[in-house]
């Protein structure tokens, strides 16, 4: 978990000197006497001169939803590359040749129709669900957050809780605390050189990336690629951290345009929870004039960004949902209700409904579904073919020995299947024309050739100077992939 940054106003210092002292906890058997105690005062401030977040570990059913998406995220991520269509990656954004493979569709510059209504769908997607459900994606599915999670994991198995990760930071370098930094650090740069080399592996083939690259055989590129990410993983992950989130991600600055009073955030009811302050516990919270919250600051110390929720809804919140966890594990242990601290809505803290339908939500729907077709036309209609046919310009005709007209072209054909196609070539246009240099052509898989061929015409047919005519290229196998161009024949 990523460790969090202590409170350090004046008012939380006062706080933490008023709740210090433990809850009285009723008479109960061994198992069940809890109580819940401030942390010291040194637990809930910075280390001098550290402005490091320490962030207490937190256990529920948002954290548990949080964990296991981001594992099942990480799966995803890393085993793409991994998969094999047709015998070759399945998928490949090979930027040098300038296609892209998913599966069974290879995506050529001429295609960018495609990827421009996939990345407009992505971002409609992350609008729609942003205007119903807040910042789910940063804290949810972000890998900033998901990696970053991943390398507190690693900090806190090996420097401890959060007290402890405070206290070792404090103190002088000794042998302990080298050894203990050093295989954090090591872990770090282990996990970010992995998943380096894997999205890395996503523009160039992944197999033999891996081999070269640990036997010092990779481009210069790919090496380059892979050192640039790494560093920029650990730099993120491991010592940026909340400062991505709060001064570097666009995203945190303007979502809160998609937001309104019917959009789902992490909030505090502050109509139950104030007054706020501490008390013995299972008191009444009324006979002592207070609300539910008992301002034992879990909640800001359980949050990844530092942030106090209780302050209102802020930019710096990701909606994680970490102070959920600990505001309920404390309702639960001092008997009180459950979400003081909940995913809710600013209508539906104010006694309304939530509504899911309206204009917003609606029109990011629409454009979705519009998207969405046209992405699905365009993949359906799309040949996986293209054509083009050049003329000789140095030569506009000439006769050969029969006395018959030639004028030479040069037909340039791209197979975009990801299998072997065999074309047949045609044309049309002039009564009693002869195609002279290939009538077939067999192309492999993603595969361009260029090929020079004459058309012949006896002077008789050719009444004008120039003619338009037709060449026409048919696969073999599959009466659907098929192009027309169209082009002159000069005579004069």
């Amino acid at each position: 978990m990523v460790d969090q940054k202590a409170d350090n106003t004046q008012g939380q210092h006062t706080n933490e000197q008023a709740i210090a002292q433990p809850i009285e906890v009723q008479p109960a058997p061994p198992k069940k006497n809890v109580s819940i105690q401030k942390p010291d005062a040194s637990s809930g401030s910075k280390p001098p001169g550290n402005n490091q977040i320490y962030v207490r570990e937190t256990e529920g059913k948002v954290e548990t939803t949080r964990r296991v998406l981001g594992f099942l995220l990480m799966a995803l991520f890393a085993v793409l590359p991994w998969l094999t269509w047709n015998g070759e990656q399945a998928i490949l954004f090979n930027i040098f040749e300038q296609r892209f493979r998913i599966f069974g569709l290879t995506l050529w510059p001429q295609d960018l129709t495609i990827l421009a209504w996939i990345l407009m769908i992505s971002a409609f997607t992350l609008f729609l669900i942003t205007t119903l459900f807040g910042r789910v994606w940063c804290g949810f599915t972000c890998p900033q957050t998901t990696w970053t999670f991943i390398f507190m994991w690693f900090e806190r198995k090996i420097e401890g809780s959060r007290h402890q990760r405070m206290k070792l930071d404090e103190r002088a370098m000794d042998a302990d605390k080298f050894v203990r930094k050093f295989f954090k650090h090591a872990a770090w740069i282990i996990v970010a050189l992995l998943t380096s080399l894997t999205f890395v592996g996503y523009f160039s083939e992944i197999r033999p990336l891996f081999v070269n690259f640990f036997t010092l055989n990779a481009s210069a590129w790919a090496t380059g690629g892979v050192l640039f990410f790494t560093f920029a993983t650990y730099g993120n992950a491991g010592w940026m951290r909340e400062i991505m989130c709060t001064h570097m991600c666009p995203y945190a600055r303007f979502q809160s345009a998609m937001f309104d009073k019917d959009t789902y955030i992490v909030a505090y009811d502050v109509e139950r929870g104030e007054p706020r302050g501490p008390r013995k516990r299972k008191v009444d919270p009324a006979s002592i004039n207070k609300g539910d919250c008992i301002d034992c600051n879990l909640c800001v110390q359980v949050c990844p960004t530092g942030i106090d929720i209780r302050n209102g809804l802020q930019y710096e919140c990701i909606s994680c949902g970490a102070c959920i966890d600990a505001c309920d594990d404390v309702m639960e242990k001092m008997g009180y209700p459950k979400k003081l601290i909940s995913f809710t809505t600013q209508t539906r803290l104010e006694g309304g409904e939530t509504k899911v339908f309206r204009f917003k939500s609606v029109g990011y729907g629409i454009a979705l579904i519009v998207l969405t077709g046209l992405l699905v036309a365009d993949i359906l209609l799309r040949v996986p073919l293209e054509f083009d046919v050049i003329r000789d310009r140095n030569t506009l005709y000439r006769e050969n020995q029969q006395g018959w007209v030639e004028n030479v072209y040069t037909l340039r054909m791209t197979n975009k299947a990801q299998v072997a196609q065999t074309y047949r070539v045609t044309v049309t246009g002039i009564s009693d024309m002869q195609l002279q240099g290939i009538a077939e052509v067999t192309l492999g898989a993603e595969s361009t050739e260029s090929v020079p061929v004459t058309v012949a015409v006896d002077p008789y047919f050719l009444d004008m100077p120039m003619v338009e005519i037709q060449f026409t290229i048919e696969a073999i196998d599959d009466a659907r992939v098929r192009k027309n161009v169209r082009t002159n024949f000069i005579y004069q």
